[in-house]
């Protein structure tokens, strides 16, 4: 593992945002959702594919906060621009456990 310092630390957008709509993605070359997501006011509403299919169903996400790294570049995927990250743990059968706050927070709030 290679150490960073503060700095690096601090140009990575970590911000929570509450998922208003969720899409199947057929298109995806692994299974995945078209998730889109409102930041608050400062980022506002960006969408994201996410491979979560395994443990979440399209009504058990909708209205639930994540956390998502918010400032990469736009990537295409199967056509669909993916604006940000949305993060979580892989675990050993592959299936990805979402991170998420565990009480409510204002969307946009960053990670700090």
């Amino acid at each position: 593992m290679q150490p960073i310092c503060w700095e690096d630390f601090e140009k990575i957008e970590l911000r929570v945002g509450t998922v208003t709509a969720v899409e199947d993605f057929p298109e995806a070359r692994k299974p995945a959702y078209k998730l889109t997501i409102d930041f608050g006011p400062e980022i506002g509403v960006k969408r994201s594919s996410a491979q979560i299919t395994q443990l979440y169903k399209p009504d058990e996400i909708v209205g639930k906060q994540l956390v998502a790294v918010v400032n990469f570049p736009t990537k295409r995927i199967a056509g669909f621009p993916s604006e940000v990250l949305v993060t979580g743990f892989a675990r050993a059968d592959g299936a990805v456990v979402l991170i998420a706050p565990t009480e409510p927070v204002p969307d946009g709030s960053k990670l700090f």
